[in-house]
């Protein structure tokens, strides 16, 4: 059994107000030509098909011809797709019925009721039965009348709502199961903090959505994502494969990829990703202005300038935007720290000065009276 997992498409999104549609119908594409050659038997995406809940009507329309081709290419793949927290669920649920009679599969909704359990697609190949669980983005509150409450009536927490809710699911353990999900997963031993995360992920205050990667023991594979950057969770066979396409200036350089999962006879699972090659890459180029625009391409630019000299605003900008016609901004690396070094005992006081020049070293002393003008005039209004 041979399958393609890809996650986070985010269809629609703009970088920094940059308009993606070429660069991603290209990947697109791409991926389109991966299925062709490898011909897997199934194609899963694992949540975000769309960057926001109600896509624009070109947005439908990309991922319609990146439907429209994948079919095409492989007939006989099975596709599978479920939401993720960037989705609206009812809208990849719409005609969920009749579109799994022609082998392709969106779910939006988890189960919400005591008599619904997560969609299951089973299927089969020399050594038996593959079972595929297809479980999209859960909020505690959208399966509470499943999992239940506390015992104040407040809903669970993103960990124990997953594992009721897996718990609940009658696996056989005997043949192979693989879970196609969209969370938070924390591997065993590891703090939210330890994860890097990329800017473009939506995240919840606290971490509070973390769930513990053992409710993934049960699996012989989890197809995850949400997390926009390659990684496994605490096992080789528990993959995030990370966005087809740079969402942010923090996945500069990342290589993407898709992954290519094949299992022979139970536990006999091996993993291969497939590299993706972007119209465009996002980067950073950091240096003096002169050594920036060496470096002259039609990439995604974030310029990061070291210059300690003033420089004419005006053309250092046209100058810039000539060298990288896809630029997405220029900084200026500060050059003055704060100095952070010197402690004050609790006796002593400093007059205003005195403090804002321990903390602004190396004033020369146009920038000295310009300071002193200030506390006078802030000090008289006083």
């Amino acid at each position: 059994m041979k399958f393609f997992h890809l996650s986070d498409l985010h269809i629609g999104l703009k970088l920094m107000n940059r308009d993606l549609r070429e660069d991603q119908e290209y990947i697109l594409n791409e991926i389109t030509e991966l299925a062709k050659r490898e011909c897997p038997d199934a194609v899963v995406i694992a949540g975000d098909i769309y960057d926001k809940a109600v896509p624009s009507a070109e947005a439908v329309e990309i991922f319609d011809q990146f439907l429209e081709k994948l079919t095409e290419s492989v007939p006989d793949a099975v596709i599978m797709m479920i939401s993720g927290n960037h989705d609206s669920a009812p809208r990849v649920d719409c005609f969920r019925k009749v579109l799994s009679r022609q082998k392709v599969y969106m779910i939006g909704q988890p189960p919400r009721t005591e008599t619904e359990y997560i969609e299951k697609v089973t299927l089969k190949d020399e050594s038996g039965k593959v079972n595929f669980y297809l479980l999209p983005f859960v909020k505690p509150s959208m399966v509470k009348q499943i999992v239940g409450t506390d015992e104040k009536g407040n809903n669970l927490s993103y960990n124990e709502t997953l594992h009721k809710l897996i718990e609940r699911e009658k696996i056989n353990l005997e043949e192979r199961n693989i879970l196609v999900s969209h969370q938070f997963y924390l591997p065993a031993g590891k703090r939210a903090e330890d994860i890097e995360r990329m800017d473009s992920e939506m995240r919840t205050v606290g971490n509070i959505d973390e769930v513990s990667a053992d409710v993934l023991d049960k699996f012989d594979y989890a197809a995850l994502g949400h997390i926009h950057k390659p990684m496994k969770v605490g096992s080789e066979v528990f993959h995030y494969c990370g966005t087809p396409l740079a969402c942010s200036v923090s996945e500069a350089e990342q290589e993407k990829g898709v992954i290519m999962v094949e299992m022979d006879a139970k536990g006999a699972v091996s993993t291969t990703v497939l590299p993706l090659k972007p119209l465009r890459k996002v980067k950073v180029v950091k240096g003096t202005l002169e050594d920036v625009l060496k470096e002259n391409c039609t990439d995604y630019v974030t310029v990061i300038l070291t210059d300690k000299a003033d420089l004419d605003v005006i053309d250092m900008q046209e100058r810039i935007r000539l060298a990288f016609p896809n630029l997405l901004e220029i900084r200026r690396e500060n050059q003055r720290k704060t100095d952070y070094t010197r402690t004050l005992q609790t006796e002593e006081l400093l007059d205003p000065y005195e403090l804002c020049c321990s903390f602004l070293k190396d004033l020369d002393e146009e920038e000295k009276m310009i300071l002193q003008d200030v506390l006078h005039t802030v000090q008289g209004v006083k």
